[in-house]
Parts: structure tokens; C-alpha cells; sequence
């Protein structure tokens, strides 16, 4: 038998969320934050345009879209580092710094491929449990040292939603030493609506170790075509550029993202939408009873415990797929109006039993 990495042996694979259907056929998945609406026509027509070129190699350097972004966000074009979808550009970001003895710090629980992502990059993982729902900046600091590398911190955080404010996170990043990358993670940030959360972009310009990741998959509903992106000073975004699998950012994917920016105005219509029922959905919960976190992102979070596992599969079984972590809770997207009112059916019918 082939010999593989003794690591492999204590790692879970990363598992996506999965759709399920009722008995009578309905189907709701509101498992993997994925936008409920249909590309834009005019991203549609760009991909279809596109296709007639998939015969050929991608742009390796996707040169209009880094362009595209550098102008959308008013950043030098060597500021912008790509890949396919923000979990492959943080990857190159483990990888980047990816020695023995090195360290990586993030709260927990957070996004669930940070684990995975270090592990492969043969880096260390320091984890800081949150306080409540929320990252713990001030631990988060202490477990800094001098084999300290990099720091993540999702904001909004996945997958409890909370935010973190432009006080609290400008203090903690002048306690970072300047040689350890701070990452903000910013895979949720059109959903925002509190003006007390920082956007990333006005944090990195006169920080050299500070990079914003975000992605086309979320509020730009590319999911299925695996496009992120970096903005960062240039030592760290050419850093991260050397670390990406040639072609990765596929042709269509690069088309589409670029008309997603000149559609940005409709896109964002849509966002607002999600924003609305997210209220919609987060007030009926609390109405029924839940406690459910303030939430900046494109989905809601119910703490359940020991009856986390149930309540995903009473969900299931009325068609309702949602994401259940352990026996901690559940992460919900905000999906259609339909698909929302059918998962608040089923908690009004379990809040009896599961809440608290």
C-alpha cells in the first residue's frame, strides 16, 4: 500500500452542505450560503459568449479581471491576488507561510476549512474559542508568539454571523506585531448593514500586514464557478500569486465575474433583498422564541446544543436542508421567500422541544 502523509490519518475532509427532500418532493437548501436567485441575463450571456472559447487556456494572469477589481475598489492592480473561490485563496495564504514550528491563529468555531487548510500547509493551529457568539480579540492577541505567522479573522464570522466593529478591530490590529499577516476574511461583507463594521479595504492601505479576502460566490451568485480574490499590499499579494496553480481561475469563471462587476447595481438589489428577509427571518425566530445572534451575513444561528443533530433531521424530513456543526448548533441561509417561510414552519412546530 502507497505510503501517504501521517497527517492525513487526524484529518475529517471538509463536507459541504447537502440538499434533502421532503416525501412529497419539496426541496429546500439553505446549507451552503449560496445566493437563491439566478445569474443576472447579462452574466448569463457573457458566459455563454465565453464558451465558445473553452478550448483554449484560460488567461493565466486573469489581466481583466484583476483590472476590473483594482478600478472597482480603487487599488493598484499588483494589490490583487486570484483564485478559485476564497477558500483556494486562502489555501495560497497557508501556503505562503506554511513551515515547521510555524503557527496560525483564528477563533473557533469559524470557517471550517481554516483546520483543514492548515493541516495541509504543515502549519499549526492555535484556536481561541469564541466569547458568546463573538471572536475574542483581546485572547486572540495573547495567543500570539514569536512562531506566529498569520491570524484570521472572519468578519462576518462563519457561522455564527456576528460582526466585529471598527474600534475593537483597529486596537487588536495594533497589538499584532508587524511581521504576522492579518487576514479579514470578508467572504460575507455586501450582506453588512451595521456602519460600525469596518470595511477591510479602509484597514489594509497603511498596514503592510493586513489583507482582506473576499469572493464572487456569495452576493455575486458565481458559487458554481469558483472565483476569490485577494487585496493586499504588494509583498503579500505577490507572495500569494506565486503560490496558485496555473489556470486556476477558469475562463468562465473570469468572464463572469467581470460582468458581474459592470452588473454591480442590479447584483446589489438582490443583496438587499437577502437583507430584508434576513430581518424577516431573524424577528420571527426571536418571535417564536429562539435565541438567535445578531447576524451581517446571509444566513442565521441557533445554538442547539445536544439537539443540534435532531434538529437538522426534523428540518430534512420537511424538505429543509440546513447545516448542523457537531452538537453545537445550526447555520441557516437565507434563501427565498418560499424556502424561508418552510423553515420557519418547522421551528414554530420545534421550539418546545429543542429550544435552550
Amino acid at each position: 500500500m502507497p505510503r501517504f502523509r501521517r497527517i492525513l490519518d487526524t484529518m475529517a475532509a471538509y463536507k459541504p452542505g447537502k440538499a434533502v427532500a421532503a416525501p412529497d418532493g419539496r426541496s429546500y437548501k439553505l446549507s451552503s450560503n449560496e445566493s437563491p436567485y439566478d445569474p443576472l441575463p447579462s452574466v448569463v450571456e457573457a458566459i455563454a459568449e465565453g464558451a465558445r472559447q473553452v478550448n483554449r487556456y484560460p488567461d493565466p494572469a486573469s489581466v481583466k479581471l484583476t483590472e476590473a477589481i483594482a478600478e472597482r475598489f480603487d487599488v493598484p492592480a499588483e494589490h490583487v491576488a486570484l483564485g478559485a473561490g476564497s477558500v483556494t485563496v486562502a489555501q495560497q495564504l497557508f501556503e505562503t507561510v506554511g513551515e515547521p514550528g510555524a503557527e496560525v491563529v483564528y477563533a473557533w468555531r469559524s470557517f471550517e476549512a481554516y483546520p483543514l487548510l492548515a493541516d495541509l500547509a504543515g502549519v499549526t493551529s492555535v484556536t481561541v474559542p469564541l466569547a458568546g457568539e463573538d471572536h475574542d480579540l483581546n485572547a486572540m492577541a495573547e495567543a500570539i508568539t514569536d512562531r506566529t505567522r498569520m491570524v484570521f479573522v472572519c468578519n462576518p464570522n462563519n457561522p455564527t454571523g456576528t460582526a466585529i466593529r471598527r474600534a475593537e478591530l483597529e486596537a487588536f490590529l495594533a497589538r499584532v506585531p508587524e511581521d504576522v499577516l492579518v487576514v479579514l476574511d470578508e467572504a460575507y461583507r455586501e450582506y453588512v448593514r451595521d456602519e460600525d463594521v469596518p470595511d477591510g479595504l479602509t484597514l489594509y492601505r497603511d498596514r503592510p500586514n493586513v489583507a482582506v479576502l473576499r469572493t464572487f460566490s456569495k452576493a455575486y451568485g458565481l458559487a458554481g464557478l469558483r472565483v476569490g480574490y485577494l487585496i493586499a499590499p504588494e509583498p503579500v499579494a505577490t507572495a500569494v500569486r506565486k503560490t496558485i496553480i496555473p489556470f486556476a481561475v477558469n475562463h468562465l469563471a473570469q468572464v463572469a465575474a467581470v460582468a458581474s462587476l459592470r452588473a454591480e447595481d442590479e447584483l446589489l438589489d438582490r443583496v438587499e433583498r437577502v437583507v430584508k428577509e434576513r430581518t424577516r427571518v431573524r424577528e420571527a425566530l426571536i418571535a417564536q422564541g429562539w435565541t438567535v445572534p445578531p447576524t451581517e451575513a446571509n444566513f442565521v444561528w441557533l445554538r442547539l446544543g445536544a439537539h443540534t443533530p435532531a434538529f437538522a433531521a426534523a428540518c430534512a424530513e420537511q424538505g429543509v436542508a440546513v447545516r448542523p456543526f457537531g452538537e453545537e448548533g445550526v447555520r441557516v441561509s437565507i434563501g427565498s421567500p418560499e424556502a424561508n417561510d418552510a423553515f420557519l414552519a418547522v421551528t414554530g412546530e420545534l421550539v418546545g422541544k429543542m429550544n435552550g
